[in-house]
């Protein structure tokens, strides 16, 4: 591999001791400071009964309101970006962190003023009908305030959400910092060649992709054994946040922690159980994708877990960095000019960190920058088209931010399930404009890329989506050691996976290294990549159907994504979400692929 790229953070601010940095966030604070004080003078919070203020005035407060925030969340967002690109390249700058800390200090202030905010609305909730009509200019906000307004009655007092809002910094918080950090700054020895040197974990994670099975197996039991020295202090971290989203759920008065995602993520019950059923029910189809990878590998009729992302196909076949970009900037110019320029400039621009290093976490993510209307990927990139593909669905989140471009940031966003819209169609679109002019050997690589990805967002999520499930009932009774954890782990791997992987070689420790479990103000972060995976090949499914007529009106999708729940925002392209049946189509094209990839040889 040539010399990775690392992302260039200075066109946001020219470092932390600089004065462009020092004067946004002292504008920050101003603004928090300003909104608090505007706050006080139209006495936001919740009441009893509606506010006497006529609706002429109480229209032109809300206006006022809204303007402020939005110019207060603008700035805070664009500090809260920069920083957490610092911390999370390098867990060692102290300096960073420091600062970072602060932030979240100020972070609680603006909590409080969420909190009244939120009050104020479901107190003005039957009067917000005429409120918009006398100020049209709220209307743009329609969806916020009635959305805002019902989650109002899942509050706490304003005494008690602002001293959860503290407390939280020191708990939940707290908790998931420490274990990002502790498991970005692990090192483990690793033999190769006869040469044992000490490699970053997120290094010894990517050897799963390697084409040496010696290499895969070595690797396999090097992150245990990894995982198992700091697992102790790990399951302090995660007892620690999954309490304090049990005691932050029933003190809001919510029957559990699964209603609270959905309400997170903007849909029902029914579209849940939808998406589940239909997976569940293909569970058989995704094991026959392992054992007819176990076969190709030689290995009979059982995989073992290291060889889950093994290379099948043309598996010598690696990716420069040139090569990744030219790859992924002709693929997605073929849906669009203006994706493929996107892609292009944030390659050009050094939007993205792909080089793996000491301190610098695992995986891959992507992140707004709405002061500059850009956007910062992470990712690991060590050539597979596996890690291709992450590029390319990191880039799709990139995109997703570009077409809110301009919007007020109250509008902007989306819930997770449709977060993940714009980056599996994009993953999607990678693969399926490559098999085409692919080699037959190629074609197994691309579709096991395809494959393993679906495998993962269905049969994986599955477990983690069983595991965390188990994890909040038990948690509810008492702490779990890091033990249980590892039971309750084995035992949802066994009922997605079942033999179709060998039992003996189940990941234990799953829960140890993947951040999202360790948020307390976000729940079950697993189904909403089931929901957007399958949600994106269903979007891809009917692009195939209407060709470039389709791209204005996807474009448009995705700038709506935070202003709507997920079913009418699919029921405009005709999909039913609510219907197992829509799911089940989705599932069908990957259950094609999979039948393709088991007659190549």
């Amino acid at each position: 591999m040539t010399t990775l790229p690392r992302w260039n953070l200075s066109k946001i601010y020219p470092g932390l001791d600089t004065a462009p940095y020092r004067a946004a966030r002292a504008d920050y604070e101003q603004r928090l400071t300003a909104l608090e004080a505007r706050f006080d003078q139209y006495d936001i919070c919740r009441v009893e009964n509606s506010p006497s203020t006529n609706d002429a005035d109480l229209a032109a407060r809300l206006d006022s309101v809204l303007r402020q925030l939005n110019a207060m969340l603008l700035v805070g967002e664009t500090l809260g970006a920069f920083l957490y690109g610092l911390i999370t390249t390098d867990s060692y700058d102290t300096a960073a962190a420091k600062e970072n800390s602060q932030l979240e200090m100020l972070g609680t202030r603006r909590q409080q003023l969420e909190v009244r905010l939120k009050g104020w609305l479901g107190s003005l909730a039957p009067r917000l009908p005429a409120l918009l009509k006398l100020r049209p200019e709220l209307q743009s906000h329609r969806f916020f305030l009635e959305f805002t307004a019902a989650q109002s009655r899942y509050l706490m007092s304003e005494p008690l959400e602002a001293l959860a809002a503290e407390l939280c910094l020191d708990a939940g918080t707290a908790f998931g910092r420490l274990q990002g950090n502790i498991t970005s700054q692990l090192k483990v020895p690793f033999e190769r060649d006869g040469v044992t040197t000490e490699l970053p974990i997120a290094m010894v994670r990517n050897l799963s992709f390697d084409p040496d099975p010696v290499i895969r197996e070595r690797a396999y039991h090097v992150e245990q054994k990894g995982w198992e020295s700091i697992r102790t202090t790990v399951a302090a971290c995660m007892n620690g946040v999954k309490g304090t989203s049990l005691t932050l759920a029933k003190r809001r008065g919510r029957p559990g922690v699964l209603e609270v995602a959905l309400d997170q993520n903007r849909i029902d019950r029914e579209t849940l159980d939808a998406l589940l059923g239909a997976i569940r029910e293909f569970f058989p189809v995704f094991r026959g994708y392992l054992r007819a990878k176990a076969n190709k590998l030689g290995r009979g009729n059982q995989l073992p877990w290291w060889d889950l992302f093994a290379p099948v196909g043309s598996a010598e076949r690696r990716f420069t960095w040139t090569e990744a970009r030219a790859f992924i900037v002709a693929k997605f110019s073929s849906f669009s000019s203006a994706l493929g320029q996107f892609a292009a400039r944030a390659f050009d621009e050094e939007w993205i960190d792909a080089e793996p290093r000491v301190g610098k976490r695992g995986g891959a993510y992507c992140m707004p920058v709405p002061g500059v209307e850009e956007s910062r990927v992470l990712a690991n990139f060590d050539g597979s088209f596996e890690q291709l593909m992450t590029l390319a669905h990191e880039l799709g989140h990139a995109f997703h931010n570009d077409c809110q471009r301009g919007l007020e940031m109250l509008r902007r966003g989306s819930p997770s399930t449709l977060a993940e819209t714009a980056s599996i169609f994009c993953e999607t679109l990678a693969t399926e404009a490559a098999l085409p002019t692919a080699a037959p050997a190629e074609q197994l690589m691309i579709l096991e890329a395809q494959i393993a990805g679906a495998t993962q967002v269905c049969l994986d999520i599955s477990s983690r989506y069983i595991f965390e499930t188990a994890v909040f009932a038990r948690r509810g009774e008492g702490e779990l050691s890091a033990d249980e954890f590892c039971e309750l782990m084995r035992g949802a791997q066994s009922e997605t996976y079942g033999d179709a992987v060998d039992p003996a070689t189940y990941h234990p420790y799953m829960w140890l290294w993947k951040p999202h479990y360790y948020s307390h103000e976000e729940y079950f972060y697993n189904f909403p990549y089931a929901f957007g995976h399958l949600f994106g090949l269903g979007l891809y499914a009917v692009y195939q159907q209407e060709g470039a007529a389709f791209v204005p009106r996807y474009m448009e999708l995705l700038r709506d994504t935070g202003q709507n729940f997920a079913a009418p925002l699919a029921e405009r392209f005709g999909l039913r979400i609510r219907e197992r049946e829509f799911w089940r189509g989705s599932l069908r094209v990957i259950e094609g692929q999979i039948a393709k990839y088991a007659a190549l040889k």
